[in-house]
């Protein structure tokens, strides 16, 4: 894929993630909040965060099994709203840092907003793209990501991104959609699945692949399968859930 095909495919979620947010303000902050607690966010997590922080895009609670601790920098790819790093803020505790990146100026302008509204003093919210992340070597313990780096056209520079600026034993924690079998080639060029987190999803093996060869070792993914029920909603009549799922990916900067 060419420089000008990448540029073309991340104008093109840009700007459907902007319909989006704009959707996701008109919705009812109840039916958000019932569709990520399909994902594994508890009612008590989602209730203390400002409506707009949660704008119910994701798939998968990428903080539930991280392991976070007081004190610790997380990074969070694709941020959105924020409701990941403002769960990681309570984790991580005053002493800790969230830095949340986005592309979208506009998902930042919100995300910011939300900080200002929960008083979040340890979060901040940088613009930029995932693999060129605008932040220096070595000072994550840890990497967060929701259905996000599917998205991306360069997924193995993703990874060498996080590889590069997680510190030695930094973990990366990632949910995101993946193509258990190969997608049928009018699924895979459909931009409004690519667009949708379906279109581009690497495959298991070639994300474990990917992941190798940045670096990490400790590679786990986890596929849901349960996840293809809600997966089946995104698209209806697509038939792509019989071919994507949501996962958990997991993985060690070795070092420490």
């Amino acid at each position: 894929m060419s420089a000008v095909e990448k540029d073309e495919i991340r104008q093109a979620v840009s700007a459907a993630y902007v319909q989006r947010l704009g959707a996701a303000e008109k919705s009812k902050s109840s039916d958000k909040s019932t569709y990520s607690e399909r994902l594994g966010y508890s009612k008590d997590e989602l209730a203390d965060l400002p409506d707009d922080s949660d704008l119910g895009l994701g798939c998968g609670n990428p903080t539930a099994l991280a392991g976070l601790k007081p004190g610790e920098v997380v990074v969070d790819l694709g941020a959105g709203g924020g409701v990941d790093c403002f769960l990681a803020a309570k984790q991580v505790g005053p002493e800790g840092h969230v830095i949340g990146v986005d592309m979208t100026p506009k998902m930042l302008s919100k995300a910011r907003a939300n900080a200002e509204k929960v008083g979040a003093k340890n979060v901040e919210f940088r613009l930029g793209e995932i693999e060129y992340l605008p932040i220096a070597d070595a000072i994550a313990d840890v990497i967060l990501s929701n259905c996000v780096i599917n998205l991306s056209p360069d997924k193995a520079r993703v990874f060498r991104e996080a590889y590069r600026i997680l510190k030695p034993g930094g973990r990366l924690h990632i949910a995101d959609v993946v193509a258990t079998a190969p997608l049928p080639e009018k699924l895979r060029k459909n931009k409004q699945l690519i667009c949708g987190c379906m279109g581009q999803c690497a495959e298991v093996a070639e994300a474990e692949q990917m992941l190798a060869a940045a670096g990490f070792s400790g590679i786990s993914i986890v596929v849901n399968e349960k996840s293809r029920k809600f997966i089946a909603g995104w698209a209806p009549g697509s038939g792509v859930e019989d071919y994507v799922a949501s996962a958990l990916i997991e993985a060690v900067k070795p070092g420490r």
